[in-house]
């Protein structure tokens, strides 16, 4: 099946950029182009793709509030926000529901695979740099953040959450573990269900806002 993407960024220069690399790519094809949050917002609506490339600074409604309605909203679609390091606005975009982030600097290829890896739903805090961008914001104190509390879960379920937060893949849980990557999978689908999380992203959210994972120092 052929990914169906949405670029979204003010900048049209970043857009042609990023069409000319997936137009070379033959699983991947760029299903329309947003110059602000509200153009994305609409083009899910028209075309349910299947990943948004979101910028987070435009005028008017930015990535963040175009995140929020494209995630609560009917379309299946997950978001891959184009962010840097040094980007106040990491928390907010995860909580809005974001899957993933790339950096603008990136290697070609590492953007596509990023494309490929939140398509498949699979281990996205596998690349170093949104693990490093998930530790940032749970480093820093946040205004309201309250501490949350792990309920229904099981043991093991509790310990597969732990090794997700940790940044593990399921092959990697399976084999700390002693189970099967099968087994491993099934966990993190139950943790999914359970906790009423979108991605793996949130689970590693919720691994460090419980204490399963300490924040680093």
């Amino acid at each position: 099946m052929t990914i169906q993407v949405i670029l979204t960024d003010d900048q049209p220069l970043i857009r042609a950029g990023l069409r000319r690399l997936i137009d070379q790519t033959p699983d991947i094809d760029v299903a329309g182009e947003a110059g602000t949050g509200a153009e994305a917002v609409q083009l899910c609506r028209d075309t349910d793709p299947d990943i948004v490339v979101m910028d987070i600074r435009m005028p008017g409604m930015d990535g963040i509030e175009a995140t929020q309605m494209i995630t609560a909203g009917d379309t299946h679609a997950r978001v891959l926000v184009l962010t840097t390091f040094d980007d106040d606005y990491v928390y907010g975009a995860l909580r809005a529901g974001a899957s993933g982030f790339l950096v603008k600097d990136m290697a070609l290829a590492d953007i596509l695979a990023a494309i490929r890896v939140v398509a498949a739903a699979d281990a996205i805090i596998a690349p170093g740099v949104t693990r490093r961008l998930i530790e940032q914001f749970v480093s820093e104190p946040r205004p309201g953040r309250k501490p949350r509390e792990l309920s229904g879960i099981t043991d093991r379920e509790r310990e597969v959450l732990r090794l997700v937060g940790l940044g593990m893949s399921n092959a990697e849980i399976a084999a700390a573990l002693y189970i099967t990557a099968g087994t491993a999978k099934t966990h993190v689908a139950r943790l999914l269900a359970k906790l009423g999380a979108r991605d793996r992203v949130q689970l590693v959210i919720t691994a460090y806002e419980t204490g399963l994972v300490s924040a680093p120092r």
